[in-house]
């Protein structure tokens, strides 16, 4: 990890971990594959999976994100600069095998999966042991949304994983204008005040950080740093409600504004909702935006 350095500590000493590369690239297929939703919040599909005779490849691990976008991820076991160019080929096949892609979630998810996948925004997630500054910039060169994840191995039961770069993909011009229609015809119905608000929350959720991504679905925006740590629902009359990946045992919860919804049913992730009125509600919800940032 870049930076990083890792140390036991016992009785008052510590002693320093060396991070490794796994021995083989399988090996840390195998890891994120056993693991894929904890890891990157990736509902895993397939291995190896055949892209057929006439394009004759091996996709490394298939998967459907919290989303419901398809993710393509790609493994190095150290740098290879091959990496993005290999997934990019990948991403460009399951673009023109959708239905094929669609028939993989319904066999491995169910019927309401597949009909909720989102085709507007494909993500290709790629694992190496490092990335050079050639990668980085490529990623921004391209109309995906490219994650590029630096793995390393700490003594032989811990996994580090760091988000080097998060690019949004394509089709910016269509969601905007998207967002503009829904703004104007919620403004229609709810007046500017909720708009205001909801405004204020979009604008410090982006601001958290480099590589927040945001992504719209029918009835939530998600807010994802390799993996969502916002949801925010479309206004109601009087309130704004944004689900965060805090668990609500670690909140002191306040009636009217935080709310434990795990195992109760609401659209977006998350099992802390905050329900936000007045722009001091914003900032009174920033600590809890910030620890959600961070768990992700």
């Amino acid at each position: 990890m870049s930076g990083l350095r890792l140390f036991h500590a016992t009785d008052g000493s510590v002693t320093e971990v060396a991070p490794s590369l796994a021995e083989v690239e399988a090996d840390v297929q195998s890891l994120v594959e056993g693991n894929m939703e904890t890891l990157l919040g990736v509902r895993f599909l397939a291995s190896e999976y055949g892209t057929g005779p006439m394009h004759g490849g091996r996709i490394d691990s298939l998967g459907l994100d919290e989303n419901g976008s398809p993710v393509i991820v790609e493994y190095k076991r150290g740098v290879d600069a091959g990496v993005i160019n290999q997934g990019l080929f990948y991403l460009a096949w399951l673009m023109d095998h959708r239905a094929e892609f669609e028939h993989l979630v319904r066999a491995r998810l169910g019927v309401t999966a597949a009909s909720q996948v989102l085709w507007s925004g494909p993500r290709l997630i790629c694992i190496a042991g490092d990335f050079t500054r050639y990668d980085l910039h490529a990623v921004r060169e391209h109309r995906r949304s490219i994650d590029l994840v630096r793995y390393r191995l700490f003594g032989s039961d811990l996994l580090g994983l760091e988000a080097v770069a998060s690019v949004s993909g394509g089709m910016q011009v269509a969601r905007r204008a998207r967002r503009q229609a829904v703004a104007q015809a919620a403004a229609d119905v709810l007046g500017a005040a909720m708009l205001e608000l909801a405004g204020a929350v979009d604008e410090v959720l982006l601001g958290l950080g480099d590589g927040v991504n945001r992504v719209e679905r029918k009835h939530y925006r998600a807010y994802q740093r390799l993996r969502n740590f916002a949801c925010l629902c479309p206004p109601q009359r009087s309130k704004l409600l944004v689900y965060l990946k805090v668990d609500p045992k670690d909140v002191d919860l306040v009636p009217g504004f935080t709310r434990d919804v795990s195992g109760l049913g609401h659209h977006g992730t998350g099992d802390l909702e905050v329900q936000l009125r007045t722009p001091r509600d914003v900032e009174r919800a920033q600590g809890l935006f910030r620890a959600s940032y961070a768990a992700a």
